[in-house]
């Protein structure tokens, strides 16, 4: 059978780190386990919301049966007591293409820990065997990029699982940041506004977001090899409401009614951002182009090396 249900959460409460947009360093007051200081952990409140979350998470039809998220600490903490109560035969899956946005910059932005690192912090829930199905460019990326980077991420999260799951229907929980939230759900329903700064997807912390699938693509998107799907990045129309992975309804859209607190901490865009020395950021769209034009080399040599 085929995934059917895709469950998207923002991660819970966060400490807070500041970033010197001029040299590109982060700060905080509160070190992060992985000691990198743009990897902040959750929030005492944020813990709360974890827990709270679970419980919803736990209760849910049809069942989760994957969990995949970001590799940054705060959100593979979110999900961590919702594994526990799930049951030891789950396993979160980090995926960078689901990761953390960052606009461009003249300077790189953090990555997060290494999966050796993740595992010492995480070593009954993470899934140290599953590798990353894209991997941003540190540079930065635009809106636009944003959105492709994610396309290419959930046609490969979904047909992978689509292969892996026999004769069950799936459903999967994404645990992400609000960005990529509100681009996975523009790629999932085909759905990108005119105005990329438009509040359609809702992302406040620990929400829950429901997607159906309206039909099963095409296999022609799928190389199958001995490690399994691969995505080639051009293959993917998402636009115009077709959706990935053959197109998506949201059904339920960053509902908080499990959460003592209500919504809170909704983001949206407000315009491209950029970062680091004035003169060094590209300053046309062209310019964007020629910075960012081994994006796609970056997606592919990710998938060869196995970052």
């Amino acid at each position: 059978m085929v995934v059917r249900t895709i469950y998207v959460t923002r991660h819970a409460f966060r400490v807070s780190y500041t970033l010197n947009t001029t040299t590109g360093e982060y700060h905080t007051n509160s070190p992060s386990p992985t000691n990198i200081p743009s990897d902040p952990p959750l929030a005492a409140y944020g813990v709360e919301q974890s827990y709270e979350l679970a419980e919803a998470l736990a209760n849910l039809d049809p069942a989760i049966d994957y969990i995949y998220s970001s590799p940054f600490y705060r959100c593979l903490q979110t999900v961590e007591p919702a594994i526990k109560k799930l049951g030891p035969d789950i396993k979160v899956r980090a995926d960078n293409g689901v990761g953390e946005w960052y606009g461009v910059a003249s300077f790189d932005h953090p990555s997060p820990a290494p999966p050796a690192i993740l595992k010492s912090l995480f070593p009954s829930s993470l899934d140290d065997t599953y590798r990353a199905s894209i991997v941003p460019p540190r540079s930065g990326e635009t809106i636009a990029q944003l959105h492709d980077r994610v396309a290419n991420a959930l046609t490969h999260i979904i047909t992978s699982v689509d292969a892996e799951s026999g004769t069950k229907e799936i459903a999967l929980l994404i645990c992400t940041h609000a960005a990529t939230l509100i681009a996975i759900g523009r790629t999932l329903t085909g759905s990108m506004p005119h105005d990329p700064n438009e509040d359609d997807f809702v992302a406040p912390t620990a929400g829950i977001t429901k997607f159906v699938r309206k039909a099963v693509a095409e296999p022609d998107l799928l190389e199958i090899s001995g490690q399994g799907s691969r995505v080639r990045p051009e293959a993917i129309d998402w636009k115009d409401g077709t959706g990935v992975a053959g197109g998506w309804t949201c059904v339920l859209n960053g509902n908080c009614d499990h959460l003592a607190g209500g919504a809170e901490r909704t983001w949206h865009f407000s315009g491209e951002e950029k970062f680091g020395d004035p003169e060094s950021l590209p300053k046309t769209s062209t310019e964007v182009g020629e910075l960012l034009s081994s994006t796609s080399q970056t997606y592919r040599k990710s998938r060869e090396l196995k970052i």
